[in-house]
């Protein structure tokens, strides 16, 4: 009688990333592309880690982000899963819905625009 069962080494499970979902990036999209007919902001990265997603932005790629909206649902319960951060890192804006956070940047699109 053969065997033919293959065992295989024990693997550890693969990390589980954040990720914005595709209402969450629709709307971050749609800010991002008004502050870029604006002239204010020049391109973006995106990044999934396994405790938060980060939507990062530039004036210019050379240079550290300006701004960084993070998804980091650990905290959705305490201060809100949602931040935005500035370039020193200040959190310039916290909260539960993600329409809150990035309400931050109308006095920015406002002033662009006129």
């Amino acid at each position: 009688m053969h065997n033919d069962t293959v065992t295989y080494p024990h693997y550890p499970p693969s990390p589980r990333f954040v990720f914005f979902d595709r209402g969450e990036l629709s709307r971050i999209l749609n800010l991002y592309g008004r502050m870029v007919a604006a002239g204010e902001w020049r391109d973006y990265a995106m990044d999934r880690l396994s405790d938060r997603a980060l939507f990062s932005i530039f004036r210019r790629t050379s240079e550290s982000p300006l701004y960084q909206i993070e998804k980091r649902p650990a905290l959705a319960r305490r201060q809100g899963a949602y931040s935005v951060i500035g370039q020193a890192g200040q959190i310039l804006k916290r909260g539960r819905e993600l329409d809150q956070v990035l309400r931050v940047f109308d006095a920015k699109l406002i002033r662009a625009v006129e």
